[in-house]
C-alpha cells in the first residue's frame, strides 16, 4: 500500500476524533451550557447534517481544483471549525463550529476514497479505501477515548483544542505525502451528476443511510445509557468507547478484505447481524459484561459495511465517481443525523435510554431489505443484457417451459 494512504489516514484520524468524541462528552457539554441531553444531541445531528450538505457542495466547488489542493483546503476548514468549538461562549456558537468542521468531512472522505482507489491495482481498491478509513476507526480506539478522558478531567474545551492540533498534523501529512494526481480528462460536473440517474447508486446510498444510521441510533446516547441503565461509572465510558473503536477497526479491515471477494454477501451478513445485535442491546444493556461485548460487536458489524458500500458506489458510478463518493459519505452522516434525532425523540417520549437500540435495529433491517432488492435488480438487468446480447429481439419474451 502506498505511503500516501498513511497521509489520508492521518486526516481521517482527526476527522474521526472530532465526529465521535462528542458522544462521550454530551453530559459535560450539556451541563456546561445548561441544556438537556437531547438538546446536546443536536451537536451530533448538526455535524451530521453539515456533512450531508457539505459533501456535494465542497465537491462541486472543488471540481476545478486539483485533488491534493482540495484535500488541504478541506483540512483548513476542519481546523477552523474545531477551533471555534473550543472557544465557543454559547451552545449556539459551538453548534456553528461543529457545522463548519463538518463541511470538510464528506468531501474529504469522498475525494480521499477516489484518490486511494487510484493509487492501487483494481483488485485492491476496497482494501485501499479501507486503509484510509482505518484512520477513522483508529480514532475510536485512541483519539475518542483519550479525548473523552481529557474532556472529563480537564474540560471538553481542551479536547477540541487538541483536535485542532490534529487537524494541523493531518494538513502537513497531506502536503508532504499525497502526490499531485492529474485530474481525469473530459469529466465535468454533468458527468458526475449523471451517476445519480443510476438506481443502483441510489440504492447503495439508501443502504448507507439506514445501515450506518442503525449504529448511531445506539452509540449517540451511549454515555447516558451506560451510566443510567448499565450502572457504569462516568469514567468507564472512555473504555467502552475503546471497545467500540476496536470493533470498528476489525470490522473495517474485514469489510475491505471480503468486499474485494464477495461484496453483496458481505453486506447481507453484516447488515443482518447488525440488526440482530442492536435489538439484543436493549436487553444486554442491563449487564455490564454483555453490554461491553455488544458495543464491540456494533462497532465491528457497523464498519464492516463501510468499504463494501463505498466500493459499490464507486463501481456503479464508474467514469465519474468523485461526487457520488462524496455524497455517499454524506449518506452515512444523513443516517447519523436521522438516527440521533429519532433516538432523542424516543428518549424524550419517556421510553428510556435503551429505546434508541430498537430504532437502530429497525434501520439496519431496512438496509438489509434494500441490499436484497439491489441484488435482485442487478440479476434482472444482467439477464436482460444477456438476452439482448444473444440476439433476442427487443420486447420479445423468452418462452417459459413448465
Amino acid at each position: 500500500m502506498p505511503l500516501a494512504l498513511l497521509a489520508l489516514a492521518i486526516g481521517a484520524f482527526g476527522i474521526g476524533t472530532t465526529e465521535f468524541v462528542i458522544m462521550g462528552l454530551l453530559p459535560e457539554v450539556a451541563s456546561d451550557f445548561g441544556v438537556s441531553i437531547p438538546m446536546a444531541g443536536l451537536l451530533v445531528t448538526g455535524y451530521a447534517l453539515g456533512v450531508v450538505i457539505g459533501a456535494p457542495l465542497m465537491t462541486v466547488l472543488g471540481t476545478k481544483v486539483p485533488r491534493k489542493r482540495m484535500l488541504m483546503l478541506l483540512m483548513g476548514l476542519f481546523i477552523a471549525g474545531n477551533l471555534l468549538s473550543a472557544v465557543a461562549p454559547a451552545f449556539s456558537v459551538m453548534l456553528i463550529g461543529r457545522v463548519v468542521a463538518s463541511l470538510a468531512h464528506g468531501a474529504f472522505f469522498g475525494i480521499g476514497s477516489v484518490v486511494a482507489a487510484e493509487l492501487v491495482a483494481p483488485h485492491k481498491k476496497a482494501g485501499a479505501i479501507a486503509m484510509m478509513f482505518t484512520g477513522l476507526t483508529v480514532a475510536n480506539v485512541i483519539g475518542v477515548p483519550l479525548g473523552t478522558l481529557v474532556g472529563q478531567t480537564v474540560g471538553w474545551r481542551v479536547t477540541f483544542a487538541v483536535v485542532t492540533v490534529l487537524g494541523f498534523i493531518g494538513l502537513a501529512g497531506i502536503a508532504k505525502l499525497v502526490p499531485d494526481l492529474p485530474r481525469p480528462q473530459g469529466v465535468h460536473l454533468r458527468h458526475e451528476l449523471a451517476a445519480f440517474k443510476n438506481a443502483q447508486v441510489l440504492l447503495a446510498m439508501a443502504m448507507t443511510v439506514l445501515g450506518f444510521g442503525g449504529v448511531f441510533a445506539a452509540i449517540t446516547y451511549i454515555a447516558p445509557m451506560m451510566t443510567h441503565v448499565t450502572g457504569f461509572a462516568d469514567g468507564s465510558v472512555t473504555w467502552l468507547l475503546v471497545l467500540f473503536g476496536l470493533g470498528m477497526v476489525g470490522g473495517n479491515l474485514l469489510g475491505g478484505r471480503f468486499a474485494d471477494r464477495a461484496l453483496m454477501p458481505m453486506l447481507y451478513v453484516s447488515l443482518g447481524a447488525l440488526a440482530v445485535v442492536l435489538a439484543l442491546f436493549t436487553f444486554t444493556a442491563h449487564n455490564k459484561i454483555a453490554a461491553a461485548v455488544t458495543i464491540a460487536l456494533i462497532g465491528a458489524l457497523g464498519f464492516a459495511t463501510v468499504p463494501p458500500l463505498q466500493k459499490r458506489v464507486l463501481d456503479q458510478a464508474h467514469g465519474a465517481p468523485t461526487l457520488a463518493s462524496a455524497v455517499n459519505i454524506g449518506a452515512f452522516n444523513l443516517g447519523n443525523a436521522l438516527s440521533a434525532w429519532l433516538g432523542g425523540l424516543v428518549i424524550a417520549a419517556g421510553f428510556g435510554y435503551t429505546a434508541p437500540n430498537w430504532v437502530g435495529a429497525a434501520l439496519a433491517a431496512a438496509a438489509l431489505i434494500l441490499a436484497v432488492l439491489s441484488a435482485a435488480l442487478e440479476r434482472r438487468d444482467g439477464a436482460r443484457t444477456t438476452v439482448a446480447a444473444s440476439g433476442t429481439p427487443a420486447g420479445q419474451r423468452t418462452p417459459v417451459h413448465h
